[in-house]
């Protein structure tokens, strides 16, 4: 790889845009061919979704199982450039020549940093926080976990803000830059590997299911978040409204999914991570019920022993029949969850202490769309073969799980390089 004394040309062998768990593999497993590698990403930190995760399934491994050797593999690499904050704002040229300029946004800290925590403390300005989906607050300066690199950033909209001396004067290494600008990098590289992931389905969006007016309906990102012991709960899951413990939780499957107002087409995973979720509540509480409403349950492949066994327990209850409606009952903001069954046609009407909506996945390229002639399906996923000779990694292409991911991720790499040598 070839940098530039300033740091602002870099040529190499193979460019990843998207530092998730699909792009970390790329980047790493293009270095363990021989190649160089830049691994760029909009976040201030690596990992993606994945990193918010709670557990996998279906072994129900932690994130940090993968997460940890992954950015291991990056600290000890010189083959691989790691960009965070980093953004794609044009692409010029053809496979094996490809032009690229990048905008690296400040991160107000610098490498004098040490993680002590101090301005983190010393804050008293609390934002929203949306590595844990708005759930709970966080400091203006702040570090996520698996953070790659392991330094504080600041939030851009708040450093000007006086409270934010309190910040910087904590600081005893001299951490803090606010005068730092963004900065232009063009990178000559041969290959291009798009793996920018997923957000998920606005379920706002949803208006029969009460999300954003029920304290108590949250989705399925949410929950792996209060699962987490790392999360704004520490692990900790309790009904939003009072905190209270849970007796009878109900989980909405398709929420906006398989539905022509919505999303159009399932989105593989939603069904076996209701059912790992169904796990977290079984761990902290025995004695609950759980009740999954469902078009039908899609587990395929190795995954359905994980379903058949969860169906096993006794205090899971499987509901064949779409929720048509959510409401609340006002004093004690319990939940009603209305659907059809549709074995017996009958509509069914539930009492419940916490709804969880199992929303689908988006492709992040289809409103962050990629600046070049790079055609998307009808979904916003990237289609195979594109002109440009950019090539998709994990969710970019279609919706998968974590493992399917990593081995997408490994045949993304092989394509691009191989598409770049032909050229």
């Amino acid at each position: 790889m070839e940098i530039s004394e300033s740091g602002d040309r870099i040529t190499t062998d193979l460019l990843v845009v998207g530092g998730g768990i699909s792009g970390m593999t790329c980047a790493i497993e293009a270095s363990e061919l021989g190649k160089d590698a830049v691994l760029v990403e909009k976040e201030p930190y690596l990992g993606g979704r994945v990193a918010r995760m709670n557990q996998y399934f279906p072994k129900l491994c932690p994130p940090i199982c993968g997460m940890e050797i992954n950015l291991k593999r990056l600290r000890t690499n010189d083959k691989v450039k790691v960009l965070t904050l980093t953004t794609v704002d044009e692409v010029s040229g053809k496979p094996g020549g490809y032009e690229v300029k990048l905008t690296v946004q400040p991160r107000y800290v610098n490498n004098n940093c040490t993680a002590c925590e101090e301005c983190e403390k010393a804050c008293e300005i609390e934002v929203e926080d949306d590595y844990n989906y708005g759930i709970g607050k966080r400091k203006a300066v702040y570090m996520p976990s698996f953070a790659y690199p392991t330094i504080y950033v600041a939030d851009p909209n708040y450093i000007k803000d006086p409270k934010f001396k309190a910040c910087v004067d904590a600081c005893k290494y001299d951490a803090f830059d606010l005068d730092m600008q963004p900065q232009t990098i063009v990178v000559k590289t041969r290959g291009i590997v798009w793996a920018t992931g997923w957000k998920p389905y606005d379920a706002a969006k949803i208006e029969n299911l009460g999300f954003g007016k029920y304290q108590n309906v949250i989705t399925n990102v949410m929950m792996e978040r209060l699962a987490s012991p790392d999360g704004p709960t520490e692990g900790k899951i309790n009904r939003p409204s009072d905190q209270a413990a849970i007796t009878k939780i109900g989980f909405v499957q398709c929420a906006g999914s398989r539905d022509e107002n919505h999303l159009p087409y399932c989105s593989t995973v939603c069904c076996a991570a209701s059912l790992k979720h169904a796990t977290y509540v079984r761990e902290q509480y025995p004695d609950a019920e759980i009740h999954i409403f469902y078009i039908d349950i899609r587990t395929p492949g190795r995954l359905e022993d994980f379903y058949v066994n969860i169906d096993s327990n006794e205090k899971v209850f499987m509901h064949r029949g779409k929720a048509a409606e959510i409401r609340e009952v006002p004093d004690s903001k319990n939940l009603i969850v209305a659907a059809e069954n549709t074995l017996t046609g009958e509509i069914t009407e539930m009492e419940l202490d916490m709804v969880v909506l199992a929303t689908g996945i988006v492709p992040n390229i289809a409103e962050d769309h990629i600046p070049a002639d790079t055609p998307l399906d009808e979904w916003g996923f990237l289609l195979p073969n594109a002109a440009s000779g950019i090539v998709g990694a994990g969710v970019t292409n279609r919706p998968l799980e974590v493992s399917a991911c990593v081995q997408d991720a490994t045949g993304s790499v092989l394509r691009a390089l191989n598409t770049a040598e032909r050229s």
